[in-house]
């Protein structure tokens, strides 16, 4: 499939059978609207766009840090509780801020590969609902609005990976320090397909969004839309039946290039959703 008429073909026909919730054209491309009422007993969402209200709204559907602790692969460590707010808050009522600040001190190095050393302090958040295509579950929607860091250093990113082995993963929205969006579908560490999106003003509000829909036993289909146009489908051969978190994280360095920034580095988030079809 390499153009919108052929998705969009697809999406009629999924939603002839009452896979998909109601789809608006805009701009000869559909995006996913409210669920037909017919339809909503058969609609679940998991997120519904309010968790970043308050905190205690932000801590009933998302937990600190990563999935696995604080460290990955770029340079920053990651903070955040119930009461330190130094690098994950809320400001105002409705937006996530994630703040990466550079260290002035040793405080070794990351205990994930490339295991580069720590000059940043930063935030992650992972969802507590996991993805997982399946029968039941056969079509997912996740999205969200973010003012994205493109500096060079800043490396933010909206993303699902697998939660018992990697991969799977599906980039939603990653800044290597520059303002060219990945859409990534990772297969294997060598089987990964990238499309590559040049984005005007990264730090301005722009909608990421991935619709997931199990095609066959095994392999799902990762339709990947930015500010509500379809920009490329990715076939995810075995991702059914692979639970993923999915994660918004602001790290540093590492692929996007160094040294990073001095003064800190802000990244926000609105209106993130996830939903789900059930059989």
């Amino acid at each position: 499939m390499t153009n919108p008429e052929v998705v969009e073909m697809g999406v009629r026909r999924r939603l002839a059978f009452g896979l998909l919730p109601v789809l608006v054209a805009t701009a000869g491309l559909l995006v996913a609207g409210p669920p037909d009422p017919a339809e909503a007993a058969a609609w679940e969402t998991l997120v519904d766009g309010a968790s970043f209200q308050d905190r205690n709204a932000l801590m009933a559907e998302w937990n600190f840090r990563y999935p696995w602790g604080s460290d990955h692969n770029g340079s920053a460590r990651m903070y955040g509780s119930a009461t330190d707010n130094n690098h994950v808050y809320l400001s105002p009522a409705g937006q996530l801020n994630l703040k990466a600040t550079r260290i002035t001190w040793d405080e070794g190095t990351s205990s994930s590969s490339p295991y580069l050393p720590i000059r940043y302090h930063s935030g992650a958040i992972h969802a507590k609902d996991q993805i997982l295509v399946n029968d039941q579950f056969p079509n997912y929607e996740v999205r969200g609005e973010f003012q994205a860091p493109s500096a060079r250093g800043t490396w933010p990113a909206f993303w699902l990976t697998g939660a018992w082995s990697w991969p799977p993963e599906s980039d939603i929205l990653e800044y290597k320090g520059d303002s060219r969006n990945w859409f990534n579908t990772f297969r294997t560490s060598s089987d990964v397909s990238s499309t590559i999106v040049n984005v005007s003003s990264p730090g301005s509000w722009h909608e990421y969004r991935v619709w997931m829909a199990k095609v066959n036993a095994t392999d799902v289909d990762i339709h990947y839309y930015l500010d509500g146009q379809w920009r490329a489908q990715h076939r995810a051969a075995g991702f059914v039946g692979k639970p993923m978190w999915v994660i918004i994280n602001l790290q540093m360095e590492g692929s996007a290039g160094s040294p990073g920034p001095s003064a800190d580095t802000f990244y926000r988030a609105r209106n993130v959703y996830i939903g789900r079809t059930r059989n």
